[in-house]
Order: C-alpha cells, then sequence, then structure tokens
C-alpha cells in the first residue's frame, strides 16, 4: 500500500503541485473517488473546488472494462480497439451510452445544486481523479475543462500505470502522479482504505470547500 486512504493520497499529490499555489487555478474532481482527493488539493493551494462529472462506459457483459467514457457538454470519448475487441454492436454501445448520459446529468445536478460553474476561461485547470486506469474518463474531463475555456489543464492523480502518458497523449498540459508503478493490476492496490464514496461525500467536500471557514 501507498495511500492510507484517498485524504492522504490527496495530501500527498498536493505536495507535488505547491508550484501551482498563487496561480489562477480551479481545481476540479473527478466523482465520486476523485473529489475527496481533490478537496485536499484545493485545500493545499487555497484554491476553489468544483468537479467535472464524467462516466466510464462498460462493456455491457465485462461493465468494468471500459469501452470509453462520457461527460458533461456532451463530450465522448471512446477506444474503438475494446469495442472491437469486445464484439460490441452500435445498439449496445447506444443503450450503454443513454444509460451513462442520464448519470451523469443526475450527478451533476445533485452535486451542484443551485451553484452555477466555477468559470475555467483564462485559469489553470487542475482535474485530480483517485487514480489512472484506462484513462478513458481523464481524457473526457481534459476536453470538458478546455471546451470551458481552460487556459491551461494539468491532470493530476495519486497512481498511475507505468507509460500512462502515452494514454493520455496532449489532452492535458501538465501530467503529475505521486507513483506510476510498472506492476499495475488496480487502484485499489494501492490504497489501504478504498471504500466507496457515496453522493453525500462528494456534497460534504464541495460544501465545505465552499464555505468561508474552509
Amino acid at each position: 500500500m501507498v495511500f492510507t486512504d484517498r485524504a492522504d493520497a490527496g495530501r500527498q499529490l498536493a505536495a507535488r503541485l505547491q508550484d501551482l499555489r498563487g496561480q489562477p487555478v480551479v481545481v476540479l474532481g473527478l466523482p465520486r473517488g476523485g473529489v475527496p482527493v481533490a478537496a485536499e488539493v484545493a485545500r493545499a493551494l487555497g484554491a476553489p473546488l468544483d468537479v467535472i462529472v464524467v462516466r466510464k462506459l462498460g462493456v455491457p457483459f465485462q461493465p468494468e472494462l471500459g469501452l470509453g467514457a462520457v461527460g458533461e457538454d456532451g463530450v465522448r470519448v471512446l477506444n474503438p480497439a475494446v469495442i472491437w475487441d469486445a464484439g460490441v454492436s452500435e445498439q449496445d454501445l447506444a443503450a450503454v451510452e443513454a444509460r451513462e448520459r442520464a448519470e451523469v446529468g443526475r450527478r451533476a445536478r445533485r452535486y451542484r445544486g443551485d451553484r452555477a460553474r466555477l468559470p475555467l476561461s483564462g485559469r489553470t485547470a487542475v482535474l485530480v481523479d483517485d487514480g489512472i486506469a484506462t484513462g478513458s474518463t481523464a481524457v473526457a474531463a481534459c476536453r470538458i475543462a478546455r471546451a470551458l475555456g481552460a487556459a491551461r489543464v494539468v491532470l493530476a492523480v495519486p497512481v498511475a500505470p507505468y507509460g500512462w502518458e502515452d494514454r493520455i497523449g496532449p489532452e492535458a498540459d501538465v501530467l503529475v502522479s505521486v507513483v506510476t508503478p510498472a506492476m499495475f493490476q488496480a487502484i485499489s492496490q494501492f490504497y489501504d482504505d478504498f471504500s466507496q464514496t457515496s453522493d453525500e461525500d462528494v456534497i460534504a467536500c464541495l460544501a465545505t470547500a465552499s464555505s468561508p471557514q474552509a
């Protein structure tokens, strides 16, 4: 194990991002698990916290295998190789996408409530997740940040597989990971506590970050 829990991972990640302190930064967590990590980063940088909602598109008969991702503002990222290898039909893909797009909308409404999105135009968007596996959701998040006018996109995670830069490509301007192990099976193997993050946890993180005492 490398991290005690997501809060510990966020503190370790924040230590790698101190050069951003004092700059026009918005920290954006990828719900759900990325938000507690992002909350620690935002606190350490003295930066505001928001979310970018993205959802993995799972192969219908093997949901843990990602064939792409969808996110806010109609962003869509597909992995043609996985779709081909798994034999996913256009009809099956459409059904998975429709379900996950509905979930993107539900989560965005639930997490933000009446609050408007934090503006990204001209700012550095620091996208934070609890780890990178295939990279599809991270790429989708990067594209959303670009579409919202971010001047610079930093993708920061506690753990990512060796060679993850090739999976992300030019979608982010800067990539930061605390550890990049060659032996990588799942994000959870690098956490002592990788219990599920709830909607309520996400809402609490955002509320604390936006309060005057935060």
